[in-house]
């Protein structure tokens, strides 16, 4: 009767609108975590007189999951699901899941690459390309940057959260104004000396 896709990342959140729609009983992909599971059963507004009720599950492409959507069964996916980030995370570990190609480099095979891309976006730059061009070329770049994170992922160093963290933990060290409050605009001298004196702290 319905599917109800939550995003893997943050399983637990339920979108809104299908609070008091959900009817059991639940049946659950195999990847839906067990807490989940335990605690579902208050989502549940009654029993759904077909005994189809609720799937539930974090996979788009599950088997089930297609044959319900494909049913015409009403559906309730998470918001967060349909970030272009997450999205493009998604399409990358999916390409080097099917594609020979991606599943045969390392982070040394793709160094032609990465200059090339960068290099090309410099251009686009120095050429005074429009911003349509601009955000191209920057994709193709940002597009290297989720094949490394992904290779590291696979082989399990770390992922593009771990790439966004660390981002984040080098501006805090180096440019704290960005979370201390600071609300004036910051001297480019003062900016200067807070980053040498973070750079030189995490030597």
């Amino acid at each position: 009767m319905t599917v109800l896709l939550l995003d893997e990342r943050w399983p637990t959140m339920i979108p809104m609108e299908a609070i008091g729609k959900l009817y059991g009983p639940a049946h659950f992909s195999a990847e839906v975590p067990v807490s989940v599971r335990w605690n579902f059963g208050e989502y549940l507004n009654g029993e759904d007189a077909t005994g189809r009720g609720v799937l539930v599950s974090t996979q788009a492409q599950d088997a089930d999951v297609k044959e319900r959507i494909a049913a015409g069964e009403q559906v309730f996916e998470a918001p967060s699901r349909k970030d272009p980030i997450f999205l493009a995370q998604q399409v990358m570990a999916q390409a080097c899941q099917l594609g020979e190609w991606e599943q045969s480099q390392t982070h040394a095979t793709l160094i032609p690459y990465l200059r090339e891309e960068s290099e090309e976006f410099i251009d686009a730059i120095e050429q005074g390309s429009g911003d349509e061009e601009l955000c191209k070329e920057l994709g193709d770049v940002f597009l290297q940057v989720l094949f490394h994170a992904e290779i590291a992922s696979r082989r399990g160093a770390f992922a593009l959260d771990d790439v966004a963290s660390s981002f984040i933990t080098k501006l805090r060290s180096r440019a704290p104004y960005l979370f201390d409050g600071t609300a004036q605009l910051v001297p480019q001298e003062e900016q200067e000396a807070l980053w040498a004196k973070g750079k030189e702290r995490e030597a």
